[in-house]
């Protein structure tokens, strides 16, 4: 079955909607954008979600240790980072008990450096942008896609990549940063269709 993380969670009533559909991972984004959470509000959601879905913190442009700190104070024990410099911070990551997503650009180097899932994402990460999936050199281990997945393509992704789960945020979204109960489920359905 692919899994299915669903990314940019702000508000109770869409995440709700997103844990009945028993998805596999709810991505919270600590990084400047119109999908960004504060510690305050993303903890009682994190909460909320364990158990049901795996709360996954999104970062990029953080150090280490804000990586830590904010994932200490939020309640998390998986964070998906952008721009990782290599495998030592991976293992501080690890060190503090963390399941760490490597995230990446589309034709980037997809060696692993210790991380424990692949995210590859089109050239600019988090725009919500499709790519040229026929172009992908593909991993050879399981990893994730994202970059502007919706209904009307997300089996056409998964098809034309091999890729073992889906990341979704601007595709079940009714505007930039407004989760759409309907799409949410659309999407949900047309994944596993």
């Amino acid at each position: 079955m692919t899994f299915i993380k669903l990314c940019g969670f702000r508000d109770r009533s869409t995440l709700d909607v997103a844990l009945s559909l028993d998805v596999d991972a709810i991505g919270f984004v600590f990084v400047r954008s119109p999908r960004q959470i504060s510690v305050e509000d993303a903890r009682p959601l994190v909460e909320l979600t364990r158990g049901r879905a795996e709360p996954v913190g999104v970062f990029k442009g953080a150090t280490v240790s804000d990586i830590l700190a904010t994932a200490s104070d939020a309640g998390l024990h998986t964070v998906q980072v952008h721009d990782l410099a290599g495998s030592d911070d991976v293992s501080r990551l690890h060190d503090a008990g963390l399941t760490v997503y490597r995230a990446v650009t589309a034709g980037a180097d997809y060696t692993s450096i210790g991380e424990d899932d692949l995210l590859i994402d089109g050239s600019t990460a988090g725009a919500g942008e499709a790519w040229d999936w026929d172009r992908l050199e593909r991993p050879d281990r399981p990893w994730i896609l994202a970059g502007g997945l919706g209904v009307e393509n997300v089996r056409e992704g998964i098809a034309a990549t091999g890729a073992a789960g889906v990341d979704v945020s601007s595709g079940i979204e009714s505007s930039r940063g407004v989760k759409d109960a309907r799409l949410i489920e659309r999407f949900v359905a047309e994944v596993r269709r």
